[in-house]
């Protein structure tokens, strides 16, 4: 797939809930050479954004195509099998006594249970070598409920790249972790961002701390609307953030990381 080839395309997209727009008039558009992060505040439709870019969400209006295939005029269930979705809140769905291999597999069905579906020595394999590849292949046979909150994301992680997926969503996935466990998944993610093998990758986070170095795009949202979209270097800027978050900030980067704060009076 070439940059000519959008892997997500949104057009005009809306989505209201209770009579409340969650969402108005969005128009993205993501390359399959891009990685995306989309910020903003709480409340600001972030997780409606990946609800509707995983295909588990119709948008209210508008349109919204995946690898080519428009939502609502195709089988999504074939689409879902190539759209990756890691979220810190998967974590409490899954039963603790599961081990990490098994986590991994599931994924492969979008199963919170092994035991749902028949899986071989090919998709052990996999699940392995993607455990590996996020540095935790030696929690392979330990219980998910046992690992670190740094050690499950990872594991968590490890399932959405085993299906070799086209398109990887992040949802915060370094939500709740203690800093030595952030900083070590963001190293992860920074090697993910640079591999020119690894497909396009989304990820949400409301803390610019929390952009991994790598990262091409910028995606921020106010109030269910686009603030700014567009290349990273040039978009995530002091006076944007400000407006984002209503509050005047200064934003510095150094080494390729960013850090906010409030700006003095």
């Amino acid at each position: 797939m070439t940059a000519t080839n959008p892997v997500l395309v949104m057009e005009g997209v809306t989505r209201r809930m209770d009579g409340r727009s969650i969402l108005r008039h969005i128009d993205w558009t993501v390359e399959a050479d891009q990685r995306w992060i989309v910020l903003g505040r709480n409340g600001c439709g972030k997780t409606t954004l990946m609800r509707i870019a995983s295909l588990w969400l119709h948008p209210s209006s508008g349109h919204v195509s995946v690898f080519g295939e428009e939502l609502g005029r195709t089988d999504v269930r074939l689409l879902r099998d190539r759209v990756a979705l890691a979220s810190a809140a998967l974590a409490h769905q899954l039963r603790p006594h599961i081990i990490a291999r098994d986590v991994v597999m599931t994924g492969k069905n979008a199963a919170l249970e092994p035991w749902w579906h028949s899986y071989d020595d090919d998709d052990r394999r996999r699940a392995e070598f993607a455990l590996e590849r996020v540095g935790v292949g030696h929690l392979a046979e330990q219980a998910f409920g046992v690992l670190s909150a740094g050690e499950r994301q990872r594991v968590l992680l490890a399932r959405a790249l085993a299906i070799e997926p086209g398109l990887v969503l992040l949802d915060e996935p370094t939500a709740g972790l203690d800093l030595a466990g952030r900083e070590a998944l963001m190293s992860t993610l920074t090697e993910l961002a640079t591999d020119p093998t690894m497909a396009p990758i989304i990820l949400v986070t409301h803390h610019v701390e929390e952009i991994p170095d790598g990262f091409t795009h910028l995606l921020m949202l106010r109030d269910g609307e686009t603030l700014v979209s567009g290349e990273l270097d040039t978009t995530l800027t002091a006076d944007n953030l400000s407006a984002c978050f209503d509050m005047p900030l200064s934003l510095e980067r150094r080494r390729g990381r960013w850090t906010a704060w409030a700006a003095a009076d």
